[in-house]
């Protein structure tokens, strides 16, 4: 592509995990991808996998927690690459324990990373993209921000924040009537590094409540929000499923997590070694890869995702045979 033609994607938390595969997706398009992350290693990794896959990288160490360094980052991908078109808030830091177990400063730190990291990335994308009047910022979301599950307040927290500091910028977005859009996308369990590089303070190591998905699932949902105008987007029926439950059953859910939720977030049998290493505050370089260590338990495709990407199709197919059956039935 000439550079007028390509697009320009920021991806926060982009040396693994989901963020890594939204990194290769965009790069299978042709994008200029700018990776941002802690991790210096993770980062370089994801750089030559998006230069194989035909994109153009340029890799970022930040701290999304730190404001100042969220707008420096910004400021060097337009020096570099021109206008941002998608911004994609995907970094985060989770804590597996109960809430009593977890301190203030672990509170903080994951708050700052996954919430406010998120506010810090939408304002550097505001004050770029609303000028011009045009781009798109995507939020990595999840069911956790519409159904809450036990052992992880701190994230669970942070998600139902970011629900909502996306709906009142959207909102103000509206009112300006600016062309600039934001989205959310609602992901379900997927299998990324997380569990294995998280803080955790479970006598037996965390895992994903089935049904897992391969962190490629959420990143295509993440590339089709990027260039639809759709306010949310909902990655599997499992997501779907809690939101609904939330919505139409919270008590039965409530009660529900409390009998099942702990067992389903840990590998029975499985200890934690007490001088595992963490994310929290610092990056575990040796573990940054795109995959956890889920694969044999999980779907690479999701059939809910393709309904919702496809509702022209399907509202056409439906009205098609509507008709044809009057016509049948008229014939008759």
């Amino acid at each position: 592509m000439s550079r007028r033609d390509q697009e320009v994607v920021v991806v926060t938390g982009a040396s693994a995990g989901v963020g890594r595969a939204i990194a290769h997706e965009f790069a299978a398009r042709g994008a200029a991808v700018a990776l941002l992350a802690r991790g210096v290693r993770g980062l370089n990794d994801a750089a030559r996998e998006v230069e194989e896959r035909g994109g153009v990288a340029l890799t970022l160490p930040v701290d999304v927690a730190d404001a100042a360094q969220v707008e420096a980052a910004a400021a060097a991908v337009e020096e570099r690459f021109g206008h941002i078109d998608v911004w994609v808030n995907n970094a985060m830091a989770t804590i597996f324990a109960p809430a009593l177990d977890v301190t203030a400063e672990e509170f903080a730190r994951s708050t700052e990373v996954t919430y406010l990291g998120t506010v810090y990335g939408t304002m550097a994308a505001l004050r770029r993209m609303v000028p011009r009047d045009q781009g798109a910022i995507v939020q990595v979301g999840s069911a956790l921000s519409y159904r809450a599950i036990p052992l992880q307040s701190a994230y669970c927290g942070s998600k139902f924040a970011i629900r909502g500091f996306t709906d009142s910028v959207r909102t103000e977005l509206l009112h300006r009537r600016s062309r600039v859009w934001i989205s959310m996308v609602q992901l379900p369990a997927v299998n990324t590094p997380q569990f294995n590089w998280c803080r955790t303070k479970l006598p037996d190591h965390p895992q994903p409540v089935a049904p897992i998905f391969q962190p490629e699932v959420p990143a295509r949902a993440v590339v089709w929000a990027a260039h639809h105008r759709r306010r949310e987007v909902a990655v599997a029926g499992s997501a779907i499923k809690a939101i609904l439950a939330q919505k139409l059953a919270p008590r039965l859910a409530d009660a529900y997590l409390g009998r099942t939720g702990f067992e389903a977030q840990q590998i029975a049998g499985m200890p934690v070694p007490p001088d595992r290493p963490d994310n929290l505050f610092e990056p575990v370089p040796d573990q940054a890869a795109t995959h956890g260590m889920f694969d044999d338990r999980a779907s690479d495709r999701s059939p809910a995702l393709w309904l919702s990407t496809h509702r022209g199709l399907i509202a056409g197919m439906a009205g098609a045979a509507t008709l044809a059956a009057a016509a049948l039935r008229r014939a008759r």
